[in-house]
């Protein structure tokens, strides 16, 4: 569902440096803001988006980035597709304009799996994220951020605005839609709701409908949110202290599912933070700090309210939902279609991938997804990146 930098893969102990990073107190919101560097963003107004629940948002701006060159036709674009808390910015270095580096950076770029020397490579920001597209931290039309106020949205909404996008941007049908964990599910979205529109897709670690169990984990996390004191029950970006600590702590929570409990077992075990003892003398254990730690400088990075917004929006996720149920939907799939889980994973097991796999007439592989055996657990389609690109690799080549 994130992403980490390659020393987070087997560290064991947070260091004193890194603990400096994080040094005075978070900001009220991550969220980039209007007037910060652009960075690579780029921002296509696409109007007013009709909502499921009957509401709509009068004016949606979704921020993009592009790689490579859109072809004379429109007929070699790609479209890929943001985990939980990413953002745009698939592949470049950390900048003024974006906090971090790339999230798949190896994936996305000239020879890379999804090559820019043949692909216009696009990547939205989510509907309700806060990276530039319209979310709960934007101006709402009275001049006042969107709060509390900011309407439930669903999968299905913000496939709406990609869609928009998509005709903004002149691209009729793309080649091939590409994403993992929630990416996944708005990837499956479109080729349900938009057969004719997607001649190629890969969902990569993501069910064709959430669980009750993996509801109420999520629920879990907007708790987490919603009971910090400065939360102010979704209005606090003009005070001095926004809910970090809720904000982290939901952070913590759903990192627990992002990887195995074997990776964390052999990374951590029992160690300890310091020579100081967690058995009563005030230490802590090595896994505590460094949950601690990422927790913290997700803070940094995120906005409180765009996380309940997106994880409400994916517990909305239900392909099947109001078209017969989940075999009914997956038949409506015409793209030829590469499906991916990670042996390990514990937040969307590869139960999920087997129905979408068995459900999907034209796949790469027949009724059985591809499982790649990791000990990374749910990240292991973001950190695996040799050999997911293989197998990207071999969906971008393969007619439909």
């Amino acid at each position: 569902m994130d992403w980490q930098t390659p020393a987070d893969y087997s560290t064991t102990v947070i260091t004193e440096a890194q603990v400096r990073q994080l040094a005075g107190k978070p900001p009220v919101s991550g969220a980039w803001r209007d007037g910060d560097p652009a960075g690579e963003r780029r921002f296509a107004p696409v109007g007013r988006i009709e909502l499921e629940s009957g509401e709509s948002i009068p004016f949606v701006r979704v921020a993009f980035e592009t790689w490579g060159e859109l072809s004379p036709t429109a007929d070699n674009a790609v479209l890929v597709l943001h985990a939980l808390t990413g953002d745009s910015h698939v592949t470049g270095d950390a900048t003024r304009g974006h906090v971090t580096s790339g999230w798949w950076k190896h994936m996305v770029g000239p020879g890379a799996p999804i090559d820019t020397d043949r692909y216009f490579v696009v990547a939205p920001n989510l509907l309700g994220g806060c990276q530039g597209s319209t979310g709960p931290a934007s101006f709402a039309p009275d001049g006042v951020e969107w709060g509390s106020r900011f309407p439930f949205v669903t999968i299905r909404d913000q496939v709406t605005a990609q869609v928009a996008l998509a005709d903004e941007l002149g691209i009729r049908s793309w080649a091939g839609i590409v994403g993992g964990s929630m990416g996944g599910m708005h990837a499956l979205e479109w080729a349900v709701t938009h057969p004719d529109r997607v001649e190629r897709l890969a969902i990569l670690a993501a069910p064709p409908a959430l669980t009750a169990d993996q509801v109420a984990t999520n629920s879990l996390q907007i708790e987490a949110v919603r009971s910090d004191p400065h939360f102010h029950g979704g209005d606090y970006y003009d005070s001095d202290e926004g809910p970090a600590s809720g904000l982290a702590l939901a952070r913590r929570m759903a990192m627990l599912n992002y990887r195995s409990a074997t990776e964390l077992n052999d990374r951590f075990s029992r160690s300890w933070q310091s020579g100081i003892s967690p058995l009563g003398d005030g230490g802590r254990f090595a896994v505590e700090s460094y949950l601690d730690f990422h927790g913290n400088r997700f803070t940094r990075r995120f906005d409180a309210n765009s996380y309940i917004c997106l994880v409400d929006a994916m517990n909305s996720h239900d392909v099947g939902r109001g078209r017969g149920g989940v075999d009914a939907a997956l038949a409506r799939v015409s793209a030829l279609t590469l499906v991916l889980g990670i042996s390990s994973d514990r937040l969307f097991p590869v139960d999920g991938q087997r129905v979408i796999a068995a459900g999907i007439r034209d796949t790469l592989d027949g009724s059985e997804p591809v499982v790649l055996d990791s000990a990374f657990g749910h990240d292991g389609f973001l950190i695996e990146e040799e050999a997911v690109g293989a197998h990207l690799r071999r969906l971008l080549r393969t007619v439909p």
